[in-house]
């Protein structure tokens, strides 16, 4: 772990301090490449100029669809916007991971990477280890087992080290991958 971080040194996680945007850009980001999400978010941003759940209730499907949304991410945004409408702004530095999980999880199309990358790009909580996410598996297959298998379990027990920073390693495992640092 320590080569990769000194390989980008000066580089660091960052948040946006947005939850609505970061969750918005999660939903785009779910099951396609950095690449790819970045390049759908770019036609969302020149549609629809400022990512707010008003903006993402009023625009036209067409418009969502034109910037390479399927008709469930525009159906998940959708949801997702509808909740932060009707809701008072949630307190979320107050609540513990699994209260934030259990109140989101509940919106339908965010399900657990989602929360995931809320936790670690919104409240930067230092320790969240998305285990399921396929970037997160090349990174340590790369880096820890010679791009050979590892099992689920065997990961889990390797990121143990990475306690009580399992974000910050994961981060770090991700840069390693991407010309660009991920960013929700």
């Amino acid at each position: 772990m320590a080569a990769i971080i000194h390989t980008y040194k000066g580089e660091l996680l960052k948040t946006r301090g947005n939850a609505f945007y970061t969750l918005t850009r999660s939903i785009v980001g779910q099951q396609i490449s950095v690449k790819a999400a970045d390049s759908v978010w770019a036609k969302l941003e020149g549609t629809i100029s400022n990512i707010t759940p008003q903006f993402v209730l009023a625009a036209s499907d067409e418009a969502l669809r034109a910037s390479g949304l399927s008709k469930q991410k525009i159906a998940y945004m959708r949801n997702l916007a509808e909740f932060f409408s009707t809701h008072t702004k949630p307190i979320w530095h107050t609540k513990t991971d699994d209260e934030i999980i259990k109140e989101l999880i509940a919106i339908k199309g965010i399900g657990r990477w989602t929360i995931e990358m809320f936790l670690i790009f919104h409240l930067m909580r230092p320790d969240v280890f998305p285990i399921k996410d396929i970037g997160l598996q090349k990174g340590i297959l790369k880096h820890y087992a010679n791009g050979k298998a590892m099992s689920l379990e065997k990961m889990e027990k390797l990121a143990i080290r990475w306690k009580p920073w399992r974000s910050v390693a994961t981060w770090y495992l991700w840069r390693s991958l991407d010309p660009i640092p991920v960013e929700y």
